[in-house]
């Protein structure tokens, strides 16, 4: 009996000891799920747009932030493009912004704008830019029938770097002075006045432009941390600058597919490389010098 009882002893311990580890484990359990309730697990802790920080504390900035990103998220094809484009365009465009004093956060506006393509829009804007016919001209662009250096990515970023200084110089924020690239200086300006108002993030804009430096801050966060937000992309699979030779030309081309011909590629490559040519001639009375790119592989 006595030994039964040793037994009966030992056997309500172990019993005891077990509903006590399992009253741990899920104690530790439903605590671990408790904080995994307040822990986001895409949102960032802080956020800024060309260091300047943005004010998550306030409700609407942090939903309209989130409406950003769980929207660029779920857009996988049009992110997936971007990520891949980028690696061809950022190179491009980085040493222009850094020459110029502009923030490298600019680059995900080109981003917003375009997807890093040269785009048409319904109103008129183009290249990856987008600048309408007139604001091109007024920052130094050629646009016509012949030749829209819209088209051309370094000389339409040199023009968004200049309209990006005057904005800047006016406003006295970076954060406004992209909020003016998609508003325009006069609507954002005529906006700060009626609200008294000096700050983006305290201004009631246009659904388009109150969402509009949100959308860079998004695609700044998911392209700087692809694989936080599901987009795992190896190097083979980035969209690459192809090696070119360059040909300065100062007088008419009759026809570029001949000009294509001679020099070695068709006019296919020749535009795909060249898209600020818009037309089948080069049209050149002035003899002004443009620089024609001619690919060393990839044709």
């Amino acid at each position: 009996m006595k030994r039964i009882e040793r037994i009966s002893v030992v056997l309500t311990i172990v019993f005891a000891s077990g509903l006590l580890i399992f009253a741990t484990t899920s104690e530790s359990k439903n605590k671990t799920d408790k904080e995994k309730v307040y822990v986001s697990s895409y949102f960032p802790v802080t956020a800024n747009f060309a260091g300047e920080a943005t004010p998550l504390k306030i409700a609407d900035v942090k939903e309209r932030l989130d409406r950003e990103l769980i929207v660029n998220i779920n857009l996988h094809a049009s992110t997936i493009l971007a990520i891949k484009r980028a690696n061809r365009a950022f190179p491009v465009i980085e040493p222009i912004l850094k020459k110029n004093g502009i923030p490298d956060d600019f680059k995900y506006l080109a981003v917003i704008e375009s997807g890093l393509v040269n785009a048409v829009s319904s109103a008129g804007a183009r290249g990856v830019w987008q600048f309408m016919p007139e604001t091109a001209k007024e920052r130094g662009m050629e646009v016509n029938d012949i030749v829209d250096e819209r088209y051309n990515l370094e000389k339409s970023t040199e023009g968004a770097c200049s309209y990006l200084l005057r904005a800047k110089e006016k406003f006295g924020t970076w954060t406004l002075a992209a909020a003016s690239y998609n508003g325009g200086m006069g609507g954002v300006n005529k906006q700060m006045d009626i609200q008294k108002e000096s700050n983006y993030y305290d201004l009631l804009l246009t659904e388009e432009t109150s969402r509009y430096v949100f959308r860079i801050l998004a695609l700044k966060e998911i392209m700087r941390n692809p694989e936080k937000y599901g987009f795992s992309l190896v190097n083979e699979e980035l969209y690459t600058i192809l090696p070119t030779r360059k040909i300065e030309v100062d007088s008419t081309i009759t026809d570029l597919a001949d000009f294509a011909k001679a020099q070695g590629i068709n006019y296919k490559i020749l535009k795909i490389h060249n898209p600020w040519l818009r037309d089948r001639k080069l049209e050149n009375p002035t003899n002004k010098k443009y620089t024609i790119e001619i690919p060393l592989s990839g044709y």
